[in-house]
């Protein structure tokens, strides 16, 4: 009889895949809408590979992006928000960011994450050197939450078994503040950052109000001062919860947003920061 199967291989379904099966499943339960945006970044990029070619500094594009994104959450933080209990929201003035570190831990690719504090209030050189910082950093444990200071609460989540992770995620579900300390405000991936990707991702939402996904970039015609040239335009997605955001803040924060970055906000000056 014919082999149907072929040569295989089989690996474990490691703690590490089961934590993140456990973080997307909360994200389904947000009623989640989705923004598919493209912004042209030929400015920014101009702009960061002459930082680069003059100063010998590497401007992260990512933490530009969060540059941007948190100087618009400043002017409009109803977007940058959690429930408490059943009757109340609660709207933040510091901007925290987890973003994903991508590690190999005995063996396997794992996403390892780390909370960007108070990105509002750091200037754009400041985050890109403590992202550039915690990628570099080694990890004495093998945990998935990347830092020197951890909770009891954190200590004993990143120990315990499955039932209760899941026992924990319900508890503080609603619980904002608990959320914002333990899991960031925003959340920032860059899938695009890591190879040719010409297009968007739909998360499912994460545990954070807010996600952003960066895509790719693709170069293509189109207008900038009234003349057609050839430009570079970012996939990006974000995705928020439509119990805590309508569609009109959203659309007033996204207008905002992509303004500085087609600006350069922040670039022009680095130097000088």
């Amino acid at each position: 009889m014919e082999d149907m199967i072929g040569t295989y291989q089989t690996k474990p379904f490691t703690h590490y895949r089961k934590n993140i099966a456990l973080i997307t499943g909360e994200g389904w339960r947000k009623h989640s809408i989705h923004a598919l945006i493209e912004i042209d970044v030929t400015t920014a990029k101009e702009l960061i590979k002459k930082n680069r070619e003059t100063t010998g500094e590497r401007i992260s594009f990512t933490g530009w992006i969060i540059k941007c994104m948190t100087q618009s959450l400043s002017e409009h933080n109803e977007i940058n928000s959690y429930r408490v209990g059943r009757k109340k929201i609660v709207y933040f003035d510091d901007v925290d960011v987890p973003i994903p570190i991508e590690r190999t831990i005995d063996g396997e690719s794992v996403p390892t994450v780390y909370i960007l504090r108070k990105a509002n209030e750091k200037t754009l050189k400041e985050i890109s050197k403590e992202i550039r910082d915690v990628q570099e950093k080694t990890l004495g444990e093998n945990l998935q939450v990347i830092g020197d200071h951890f909770t009891p609460l954190e200590r004993f989540a990143f120990k315990a078994p499955m039932i209760l992770k899941k026992l924990l995620l319900v508890i503080i579900r609603n619980k904002g503040f608990l959320k914002k300390k333990h899991m960031g405000t925003v959340g920032v991936t860059a899938i695009g950052m890591k190879g040719r990707f010409p297009g968007w991702a739909i998360p499912l939402g994460g545990t954070t109000s807010v996600l952003f996904v960066l895509g790719g970039i693709t170069k293509k015609p189109g207008v900038s001062n009234g003349s057609i040239s050839i430009r570079e335009y970012l996939h990006l997605t974000i995705t928020c919860d439509h119990d805590l955001i309508d569609g009109s803040p959203l659309v007033r924060f996204i207008d905002r947003f992509t303004e500085l970055c087609e600006d350069g906000y922040a670039l022009k000056d680095v130097s000088n920061q």
